[in-house]
């Protein structure tokens, strides 16, 4: 067994062998705490016929644990100068792949094709870069990767929002779209001692599952995503202010939207965190003919 990247000494050691600091810009902040590690990977349920996809595994405290537990392990790294490092401090494994890559510009698809084709079980589990979690969550999912779910770490603000329900301040837009994938649960919080430097809010594990059938049959889910998040321009407004404001030409068609939300027994006057990603795919489905 190798001595764990992840701790402190170790940690350091590595930083100052390769005269290494924290990017700011790149929301660098390391793992050196194990057992969180062992923790993040035991929610993935990983077996050596399961490859995982790691989004910035920083000096690779992450990856050697993923690396012990799956098949494969690819991991996307954006900053050039970890490389080195990585080739360095993951030696010891060969089922590891890094790509130089933003995640946000890379082709995850065709990648998936070429590199994860042999395994049926894929799950994505990274401590994710905090200033880009949603773009990068969201483009997963919207790329619509044949994965089984995600395990990744965020600042637990945002992993409140994600697990939300309706009805609940923390609920809006980004609830529904990953919702609408995915089953969404917070596997643990975490505490700011265990990262190197330490980030100023704290974090939290969230785990998806992808869903068998999505909890509603929608005609078109960009036009579900959009009338969702049309809904909650101003929290404050109801649903048939927002939708009037948000929807092409919704002022003249206000009548239209009126009879849509009646259609469905959404009453116009209700705010749109109140409702559940079914009402939203009903509402959606309703209004679309008059929209497209």
């Amino acid at each position: 067994m190798h001595k764990d990247i992840a701790t402190p000494i170790r940690t350091q050691e590595i930083l100052k062998k390769y005269g290494f600091s924290f990017k700011k810009s790149l929301g660098q902040n390391f793992l050196i705490d194990p057992n969180i590690l062992r923790n993040i990977v035991g929610h993935a349920d990983l077996t050596k016929d399961s490859a995982a996809i790691e989004v910035g595994p920083g000096i690779g405290a992450l990856t050697e644990h993923l690396a012990r537990a799956a098949g494969k392990v690819v991991a996307f790294e954006i900053d050039q100068r970890l490389l080195p490092v990585l080739e360095d401090t993951l030696s010891p494994y060969d089922n590891v792949e890094i790509i130089h890559s933003d995640i946000l510009e890379a082709d995850v698809k065709a990648l998936f094709k070429e590199k994860l084709s042999d395994f049926q079980d894929v799950m994505v589990v990274a401590n994710l870069p905090y200033y880009v979690t949603t773009p990068i969550l969201l483009k997963l999912l919207m790329d619509r990767l044949p994965i089984r779910g995600m395990v990744v770490m965020m600042q637990k603000e945002v992993a409140d929002r994600i697990t939300a329900s309706p009805g609940t301040k923390a609920y809006g837009s980004l609830s529904i779209a990953i919702q609408y994938y995915m089953k969404a649960e917070v596997a643990m919080v975490v505490p700011k001692a265990v990262f190197m430097p330490q980030p100023n809010v704290d974090s939290a594990v969230i785990k998806l599952t992808r869903h068998e059938t999505p909890p509603v049959h929608v005609i078109d889910e960009d036009f579900l995503f959009k009338v969702s998040r049309g809904s909650f321009v101003q929290r404050r407004k109801t649903i048939i202010n927002n939708l009037q404001s948000s929807l092409p030409n919704g002022k003249e068609k206000k009548e239209l939207i009126i009879q849509s939300l009646e259609k469905v027994n959404i009453d116009p006057t209700r705010r749109g965190e109140t409702l559940s990603i079914v009402e939203f795919g009903q509402l959606a489905d309703e209004l679309y003919p008059h929209f497209h």
